[in-house]
């Protein structure tokens, strides 16, 4: 274990997620007389810049913290923030079009192909293009307009014109060691900025004694870090079947946790890399460049040590062998990379022998097998008996069964079973039934190498009337809620306990709905919003911004910064990179090159008096990459409000301020999509709906607006937070409340973006 000043930044790194600040000062040392010093000033006047503020506990404990920390923390929420970065657009003053047209482009193309190397009649520019006079104002550009290569750069900011700040609370070590626990004991899977901070709290803190791991992605991190320290025999005891062991190897080799077969990879980076301006021949270089990078090659210390691991599952050969059956393809390439059937020749591998030899010969029989026979035989029954013995399952083919053999026996039959499953799983099928039982409705689905797309209904609904079908979803809702209920009554406090059976709910968790099934893959730094989480706008105006390159060496890197509006009549306008200003939006123009390691930006203008007088129905927020590839890692994308006018530099034309960002994501490392969508914004309620919705379009364009709105839809009908609170109380006999009491259960919208909340509800 490492001593807890010497990670100072990662602790405050994950303390900010959580709107608190972790200096390393415990609760009980804070002073109740501490006077501020000019030094806690500084840093409090940093933050404010940055759109924090602080509470009173956190504020007297700063008092207690050396200036040298101080400094410290105030660099780190900068960084955070990204204020050294560079923020300049290609266009200084861009609120204010510069009249560039289609025709400015083309003039400047035949100029440049026929250009001889003199320049009477235009500007040549440091990137060697020639700028005909007359064509676009080039004083105006920090860049070249013609390639949007950016020459000016710009690192200051713009400070305190928010009209809202964000409140930090103290976290000390204790909370920290409570987070870790949490997230490890999470009861559905980690989400991207979860992951992050667990990885964080781990390398820091390291694995808690008797801690009951719920996930097996979760636990994936925790044998990595096992690995790392040399504990082979510890990670083994979280490594119970043959899917786990894959799992790993999978986790250690790409980052992902959950497997993919390597010819989808290769099939998808072929895809990523298909260029409208490139030869056919540059996806097919990328798809090599992917079968390379998956190639499996080991050392002996690795090879023993998956060995071991394969040699001490807690299972017969003929059962592990047939959960290797679903990914035979690949545990062929994975036993002949790790050497297995020499360590199988060895004294103390009779197990491995064992199972190696089951595999190789398919000496065992599949349940899968099984139960397609028993469907083909339209057999109920033999189905249904299968079925019941792997609840999980059952549930992910509930639906499409009850469809087959009809909702009452089926229904009936998982029943039984229902209480064993997870009530994430339950909560799921509840979410998912409303638009797979409507025939008119889109079905989405979201592979794992990213994207959203819809699949059409299920041929066998048309066999059923409408009444049916209603009545199927209303029967699932019925189990789950019965199923919760029971749930509830088995952990409710006795009543006797010497508290108010009294609980608050506050009121706008009814409104968020709980994001099972809909992992995030982005990381959030300075907050934890959930799917579906609505944000009021409180001004007339909001930015969009994107900011990406940090890190890297010049280079050119296309990602782009666009908005379509869709209006109540039913057309829709787009402002890209194609079209810098339409109706309420204005665009800052469209950078193709990232400058050395400080990255560059672009932003959107939206006008929402303007907007509604239109009649805009919505407005949806993407980000792209135009370039070959997926997302560029490190790229942030967000959106500023204020109820203040926000400035825009006519000098360079920042437009940047981090105390009026409102939310902001960053893109991970393992993204696999071309284009995100990250917000909606509703013109006539005036709030912005959080919404990630990856797609594999490389422009706006693209875009399949139908499945955007599905997603809505889908959000709108899915449980939420307070209505699963409500059940809680039903089953528990708690009398609501209209105000927050010490005395009684709160719930709060803090409470319900901790990691913790959610998933301690779900943990029955």
């Amino acid at each position: 274990m490492q001593p807890f000043n010497d990670n100072l930044d990662l602790l405050n790194r994950v303390a900010l997620r959580y709107q608190a600040l972790c200096p390393g000062v415990r609760h009980g040392e804070v002073p109740v007389d501490a006077v501020s010093t000019p030094a806690v000033m500084a840093v409090v006047r940093s933050l404010v810049d940055n759109g924090f503020c602080v509470n009173e506990e956190l504020l007297r404990a700063l008092t207690l913290v050396p200036s040298a920390t101080l400094q410290r923390l105030t660099a780190i929420v900068g960084d955070v923030m990204g204020v050294n970065l560079n923020w300049a657009p290609l266009v200084k003053g861009w609120d204010v079009p510069t009249g560039e047209s289609l025709a400015d482009h083309f003039i400047t193309f035949f100029a440049n192909l026929m250009d001889e190397g003199d320049a009477p009649n235009g500007t040549r520019l440091p990137c060697g293009h020639l700028i005909p006079d007359h064509t676009f104002p080039l004083e105006r550009y920090n860049g070249c307009p013609f390639c949007g290569k950016p020459f000016q750069l710009a690192r200051e900011v713009f400070t305190g014109q928010a009209s809202r700040l964000k409140e930090l609370r103290l976290m000390d070590e204790d909370d920290m060691r409570k987070l870790l626990q949490s997230l490890l004991t999470s009861a559905v899977p980690l989400d991207a900025t979860q992951r992050e901070s667990l990885a964080a709290l781990l390398h820091i803190y390291g694995l808690p004694e008797k801690v009951a791991i719920a996930m097996k992605e979760t636990a994936m991190q925790v044998v990595q870090m096992l690995v790392a320290d040399g504990r082979d025999d510890e990670a083994a005891s979280l490594l119970a079947t043959p899917t786990d062991i894959l799992r790993y190897l999978w986790f250690e080799k790409t980052g992902n946790f959950r497997i993919l077969e390597p010819r989808t990879l290769v099939r998808h980076a072929s895809r990523l890399n298909q260029h409208m301006w490139q030869p056919a021949d540059h996806s097919e270089e990328a798809a090599d460049v992917m079968r390379h990078h998956l190639r499996l090659k080991y050392d002996r210390p690795t090879c023993r040590r998956f060995a071991f691991w394969m040699n001490a599952l807690p299972m017969k050969a003929a059962e592990a062998a047939e959960m290797m059956n679903a990914k035979r393809r690949m545990w062929v390439r994975v036993i002949r990379a790790l050497r297995l059937p020499e360590f199988a020749k060895r004294r103390g591998f009779e197990p491995l022998a064992a199972l190696l030899d089951v595999f190789y010969r398919r000496d065992y029989t599949t349940w899968q097998g099984r139960v397609d026979a028993f469907r083909a035989q339209h057999d109920s029954s033999g189905v249904l008996n299968l079925l019941s013995q792997r609840p999980g399952l059952f549930a992910r083919a509930l639906f499409a069964t009850m469809l087959r053999f009809g909702p009452s026996d089926v229904m009936a039959a998982f029943a039984k079973v229902a209480d064993r499953l997870p009530a994430r799983l339950l909560l799921s099928l509840v979410n998912a039934a409303e638009m797979y039982f409507d025939p008119r409705e889109q079905r989405l689905a979201r592979p794992l190498t990213g994207g959203t797309f819809s699949l059409p209904a299920h041929p066998l609904l048309k066999d059923y009337s409408e009444d049916e079908r209603r009545s199927m979803v209303r029967a699932i809702a019925d189990l789950y809620r019965t199923s919760m209920r029971r749930r509830f009554s088995a952990s409710a406090v006795p009543a006797d306990a010497a508290r108010t059976r009294s609980i608050f709910i506050d009121p706008r968790l009814f409104e968020i709905p709980l994001a099972v099934g809909d992992r995030s893959t982005t990381v959030q730094d300075t907050s934890c919003a959930l799917m579906g989480q609505r944000f009021a706008v409180e001004g007339d105006a909001v930015r969009l911004f994107l900011q990406w390159g940090k890190g890297l060496h010049e280079q050119p890197l296309d990602m782009d910064l666009s908005c379509r509006i869709a209006y109540e009549d039913g057309h829709v306008e787009e402002c890209a990179y194609y079209n810098l200003k339409c109706t309420g939006a204005k665009h800052s123009g469209d950078i193709r090159w990232v400058p050395e390691m400080v990255g560059t930006a672009e932003y959107v203008e939206l006008s929402l008096p303007e907007l509604a007088a239109a009649g805009a129905r919505y407005v949806t927020f993407t980000c792209n990459a135009y370039s070959n590839g997926a997302l560029s890692p490190n790229l942030v994308v967000g959106w500023m409000n204020s109820a203040y006018p926000m400035a825009v530099s006519e000098k360079n034309g920042v437009a940047y301020d981090p105390s009026c960002v409102q939310h902001a994501v960053r893109i991970s490392a393992g993204n696999l999509s071309k284009g995100l969508v990250f917000g909606v914004l509703e013109v006539a309620r005036r709030e912005i709906v959080w919404l990630e919705m990856p797609f594999t379009a490389q422009t706006l364009f693209q875009l399949d607006s139908s499945v955007v709105e599905s997603l809505l839809k889908r959000l709108k009908e899915k449980v939420t937070i307070g209505e699963l609170l409500q059940i809680k109380a039903e089953a528990q006999q708690l009398q609501r409340i209209g105000q927050p009491q010490d005395d009684a259960e709160c719930y709060t919208l803090e409470w319900a973006l901790d990691a913790a909340s959610v998933s301690q509800l779900l943990n029955l």
